[in-house]
């Protein structure tokens, strides 16, 4: 009889006995575990983290701890950098060291990052902990090519230069800034320097003279050898140049006014006030009638009106004779004023301050703008008793609020022309002197003052304002 008991018993015993062989291969004191699972690291890069001065043609690798799963190495896992732009290329892989292979030249002294992504993996699957990046700098080639110069302002021989026309060199390549000096850019009239300050930014330098350079005169720019390149190439020659600026030798003429001047305020179409405003000196309005002269409460006389709030008299086109014809004349002189004062060829200074010639004292001369003018602190006008500013205009005139025009040494108001083809705007309790010419209109806010006259093509509006008519 087959005792089943007892073969039971000894498969039970042998099974038990090859479970505790088994597991006992695997125990931690027999220091054998098998199980990998650790992250890869890397060990090094070639180039190093921030190397400089790395050939055009270098290949980029980098070699990790261990051999790692070739299929996550690739042109997404492994990439290069300049700025934000990709660089291409192929990347290869051998015992552990991933290379990448660029498809054109590393440009000169530009930075390169290199990434390699955490994607990336082991043969047991463990990835890196963390994307891995470093950056180099591609090597500079030598220059020994001498820098030159691409143009020159104002050009040679150019003639009605601004007088605060600023001299700039533009050059073919970016220079050794400590090398743009005083001493290798001067700017002479005959012998004698000319004051002022040298810059250089983005291949430009300049000459910024300490004053106004002087009417109708020959200047000589020089920029000597001493200018040189970052690289220490020097100018293989100085260069000299001259300009002429604009300008008269004589001093600038008055601009006349005629009968005009026999007004504070004239004009062709409309005078409106909002009262009270306080006028010394004479209105006057042509062709428009007197109605359109408006806020004076007028009291009529012969060829002529008053006003309580007018120093003077009021005339307009359909009053008795003479004045109509008067007027006509009057008007006929402030335009012929308007286009002496607009045409007057050969500023002086052209778009100075850009236009914003706020808190500037403004010397004598002629003075251009193509586009408006602005003015949002005090501006002093300083010369002698016959020194004359004519300022042409093209956009608006716009004096900001509590702004004032001032005069010193000796300045009249008469001999300031203020031509304006756009409008003329005095805001808030600023004050004004001169003679106003505009081609637009006139409009003084409330509490604004004048000093010379105000003659329109158009119309002059006021509120409260008060006007003093200079004498001649």
């Amino acid at each position: 009889m087959i005792n089943y008991k007892k073969i039971f018993k000894s498969i039970s015993l042998s099974s038990l006995l090859l479970l505790f062989i088994i597991s006992g291969c695997d125990d931690s004191s027999t220091g054998t575990d098998t199980s990998d699972k650790e992250a890869p690291t890397v060990l090094s890069t070639s180039p190093l983290h921030n190397a400089i001065d790395i050939e055009h043609d270098k290949n980029v690798s980098v070699t990790f701890s261990e051999e790692i799963d070739i299929s996550t190495i690739n042109a997404s896992s492994f990439k290069i950098k300049q700025g934000s732009s990709d660089i291409s290329g192929v990347v290869s892989y051998s015992i552990a060291t991933a290379t990448f292979n660029p498809t054109n030249l590393f440009l000169e002294n530009l930075v390169y990052t290199s990434t390699i992504s955490k994607t990336v993996t082991d043969l047991a699957g463990n990835s890196l902990v963390d994307n891995i990046s470093w950056s180099f700098t591609a090597v500079s080639n030598p220059d020994t090519q001498a820098p030159t110069i691409l143009t020159t302002s104002p050009i040679t021989n150019e003639t009605d230069v601004a007088r605060n026309k600023e001299v700039e060199i533009t050059f073919s390549e970016a220079m050794d800034s400590t090398t743009i000096t005083n001493v290798t850019f001067t700017v002479k009239h005959n012998s004698t320097d000319v004051a002022g300050v040298v810059s250089y930014s983005n291949e430009r330098a300049t000459f910024s003279p300490t004053g106004t350079l002087g009417a109708a005169l020959v200047y000589t720019a020089s920029i000597s050898v001493g200018a040189k390149d970052v690289a220490g190439n020097a100018l293989i020659a100085s260069k000299q140049w001259s300009f002429t600026t604009s300008g008269q030798t004589e001093p600038l003429a008055i601009v006349n006014i005629g009968t005009a001047g026999n007004y504070v305020i004239l004009a062709k179409s409309a005078i409106t006030n909002n009262p009270t405003s306080n006028i010394t000196g004479n209105l006057g309005i042509s062709p428009a009638a007197e109605s359109y002269i408006t806020g004076f409460a007028l009291t009529d006389a012969t060829g002529y009106a008053t006003s309580s709030q007018i120093t003077g008299q009021v005339f307009a086109a359909d009053m008795a004779d003479p004045t109509p014809i008067n007027l006509t004349t009057a008007i006929s002189n402030m335009e012929a004023a308007y286009t002496d004062a607009s045409g007057r060829p050969s500023p002086d200074f052209f778009e100075i301050y850009t236009g914003n010639i706020s808190g500037k004292t403004l010397s004598p001369g002629l003075y251009k703008w193509t586009n408006s003018v602005t003015v949002l602190s005090d501006v002093t006008l300083s010369g002698e008793t016959d020194d004359v500013w004519i300022f042409q205009i093209d956009g608006d005139l716009i004096l900001n609020e509590a702004v004032k025009i001032t005069l010193s040494g000796g300045t009249q108001p008469n001999n300031i022309f203020w031509q304006v083809a756009g409008e003329v705007l005095v805001r808030t309790s600023a004050h004004f002197e001169g003679i106003i010419l505009s081609k637009t209109g006139i409009t003084f806010q409330s509490g604004a003052s004048l000093n010379g006259r105000a003659l329109a093509q158009t119309a002059v509006i006021l509120d409260s304002n008060t006007f003093v008519q200079p004498e001649l």
